[in-house]
C-alpha cells in the first residue's frame, strides 16, 4: 500500500509523532505477538508456483471448527447460496456512495429496501443506512441523546463489553460522561439505575438479550427513564427480533445493533453492518443517510436522498456525527438475506438458536456446568465450571468444537440453527471426559 499513499514519509513520521510512536508497527500494539509473522520464511528464486504452494502450506496450519458454540457478538449462521448470488453482482459491488443520487435509481432502492427491513424488525419509524458496525452504531446514537443540558450518557454493565469501550471513546472524544449503570444477577439493577436519573442524564445504552444473553426487562427501564426525561438506546439482535417483542413495542427511542446475523459470515471481524432506526421526532438526527420513496414527474415510483448527514461537505464541524463511508453492500446482503429467509424463516432460525441453548443449558447442568444467572435467555448463557475453563475448552478444541467464550471464571456458550442435537451431544461427552 506504501506507493498508494498520498502523504510523504515526513508527513507520516508527522502523524506517527502525533500519536505518540515511533514507528508504524506500533499502530499493531494490541495484535498478540504470536499473531505478527514478521517475514515469510522464503527460499530466494522461488518461482510464482513455488510459492503459491508453500502460501497454500502455511494457511492449512488455521484451524477450522467443525462445530462452534461461542457467540459474544458474532454468530455462526446459516447464509443461502441465493445471498451471495445476488449481493456479488458486479453492478452492486461496484457501487459506492450516491453522490448524484436520483439517477442512481438501484443503489437507493438498495438502501430503501433494506431500511424498511430494519424498521420492521425494530418497529420504529425510521432508518438510515451506513453504520459501521453495532457498537458504532451504539455510540452514534449517544450523540443524538446528549446536549448541553443533558450530557451525560449511561450504559448497562450487562452490554457486550467491545461495546462499552467503543461508547468510552466516543464519549471522551464529544465531552459527555459516561457512567456504567451496575448488575444485579446479569440484569440491569433498577435501584442502581434510578440513582443514577439525575437531571443531566440523557440516555441509558441497554442490550437485551444482553451480553449474557439474558432478556431485560427494557419496558420498565424505558418507563423509568421517560419518567426522567431521559431516552432509552436499546441494542437488539436481529434474530431475537424475530421471536419477541420489537424495541418499538418496548418503548426504546432508538434501536441499534449488530446486522451481521443478517447473512455476513463471520470473515475474522468484518465487515459488518451497524444498525439504527428511531422514533420520528428524531429522524433529523439520524447520521449517514436516509432514502425516501416518492414519484417522478410521470408519476412513476422513484427514490431520492432525503437526507444525508455527511459532514465533509454539508455540516461540517455543526455536525453531530463523523458518520462518511457507504455500508450499502453489507446493508443489501442483509435485505437480500431477509428476503429469501422471509417471516417465517426468520422467526423459525430465532426459535432453533433458543431451543437448542435450552437444551444445551439442560444437558450441561447435569454435568456440572450449571448456569450463573436465573430468568429468561435467547441463544447465549453464562455457566460456572466445575474445572478450569481453559481445560475444557481446549478439550473441546482437539476435537475440532470451538467451545464457549471464557468470561469470569465461567463459559459464555451459544448456540444457533447451525448446532445440531447430534453435536450438542458430541460436545457433552467430551466435556465428561475432561480431568481437571
Amino acid at each position: 500500500m506504501g506507493g498508494y499513499l498520498p502523504s510523504s514519509a515526513a508527513e507520516r513520521a508527522g502523524m506517527l509523532h502525533e500519536l505518540g510512536f515511533s514507528d508504524e508497527c506500533q499502530l499493531y500494539r494490541d495484535v498478540p505477538d504470536g499473531m505478527i509473522l514478521e517475514a515469510l520464511a522464503l527460499p530466494d528464486g522461488l518461482s510464482e508456483l513455488e510459492v503459491s504452494r508453500e502460501m497454500r502450506s502455511i494457511a492449512a496450519k488455521n484451524v477450522v471448527y467443525r462445530s462452534i458454540f461461542r457467540g459474544a457478538g458474532a454468530y455462526n449462521h446459516y447464509i443461502p447460496s441465493i445471498v451471495k448470488q445476488v449481493t456479488s453482482k458486479e453492478e452492486f459491488v461496484t457501487a459506492y456512495t450516491p453522490y448524484q443520487a436520483e439517477i442512481s435509481q438501484g443503489i437507493l432502492q438498495s438502501i430503501f429496501e433494506y431500511q424498511t427491513l430494519i424498521c420492521e424488525l425494530t418497529g420504529l419509524d425510521a432508518s438510515n443506512a451506513s453504520v459501521y458496525d453495532g457498537a458504532t452504531a451504539a455510540a452514534e446514537a449517544v450523540a443524538m441523546c446528549c446536549d448541553k443540558k443533558r450530557p451525560r450518557a449511561l450504559v448497562a454493565a450487562s452490554v457486550n463489553p467491545q461495546v462499552k469501550r467503543v461508547l468510552a471513546t466516543y464519549c471522551e472524544g464529544y465531552g459527555h460522561p459516561l457512567q456504567e449503570v451496575p448488575e444485579k444477577d446479569g440484569r440491569v439493577d433498577p435501584e442502581a439505575l434510578a440513582a443514577l436519573l439525575t437531571p443531566d442524564a440523557a440516555c441509558l445504552v441497554l442490550a437485551s438479550p444482553n451480553f449474557y444473553g439474558l432478556i431485560e426487562d427494557a419496558a420498565a427501564l424505558g418507563g423509568m427513564l421517560h419518567a426522567a426525561g431521559a431516552k432509552l438506546i436499546l441494542s437488539v439482535n436481529p434474530i431475537a427480533s424475530a421471536l419477541y417483542k420489537s424495541a418499538g413495542e418496548l418503548g426504546a427511542d432508538i434501536a441499534v445493533g449488530e446486522g451481521q446475523p443478517l447473512g455476513m459470515p463471520l470473515s475474522f471481524g468484518g465487515p459488518y453492518l451497524g444498525f439504527m432506526a428511531a422514533k420520528a421526532e428524531l429522524m433529523r438526527k439520524l447520521p449517514g443517510r436516509i432514502v425516501g420513496e416518492t414519484t417522478d414527474k410521470n408519476g412513476n415510483r422513484a427514490f431520492v436522498l432525503t437526507l444525508q448527514a455527511r459532514e465533509q461537505h454539508i455540516r461540517r464541524e455543526k455536525a453531530g456525527s463523523n458518520i462518511c463511508s457507504n455500508e450499502a453492500l453489507c446493508a443489501m446482503t442483509a435485505s437480500v438475506y431477509a428476503a429469501a429467509m422471509g417471516q417465517r424463516g426468520l422467526t423459525e432460525v430465532a426459535r432453533q438458536c433458543h431451543a437448542k441453548a435450552e437444551y444445551l443449558a439442560g444437558r450441561l447442568a447435569r454435568i456440572g456446568y450449571l448456569r450463573r444467572h436465573s430468568g429468561a435467555f435467547f441463544h447465549e448463557f453464562l455457566t460456572g465450571t466445575p474445572i478450569p475453563a481453559e481445560n475444557a475448552l481446549a478439550a473441546l478444541s482437539e476435537r475440532g468444537i470451538l467451545g464457549g467464550l471464557p468470561v469470569d471464571g465461567g463459559i459464555l456458550w451459544c448456540t444457533t440453527e447451525m448446532n445440531s442435537k447430534a453435536d450438542i451431544d458430541e460436545l457433552i461427552e467430551v466435556l465428561k471426559g475432561v480431568r481437571a
